[in-house]
């Protein structure tokens, strides 16, 4: 295995194992963003980075290598 397919698997693995509501949180912006729901979106986006955040800092239950790239994948792009 290469070095890109280990790394492409390990962030593969950060969208795993997330608690309830920040997977659902994030389910629900990926699909408003799939429907091209603008103003749902818009709003879901803070819902989700607050997720992302409460996850990492409130409870430590993701790492701050997963809020990293699930900020950078779905939030920052």
């Amino acid at each position: 295995m290469t070095e890109e397919e280990m790394q492409a698997e390990i962030e593969e693995s950060y969208e795993h194992g997330l608690p309830d509501y920040l997977r659902d949180d994030l389910d629900n912006y990926k699909k408003a963003v799939e429907e091209n729901r603008k103003i749902d979106a818009c709003f879901l986006w803070g819902e989700l980075y607050g997720s992302i955040n409460a996850a990492q800092i409130g409870d430590g239950s993701i790492t701050p290598e997963q809020a990293d790239y699930l900020r950078n994948k779905y939030l920052w792009k």
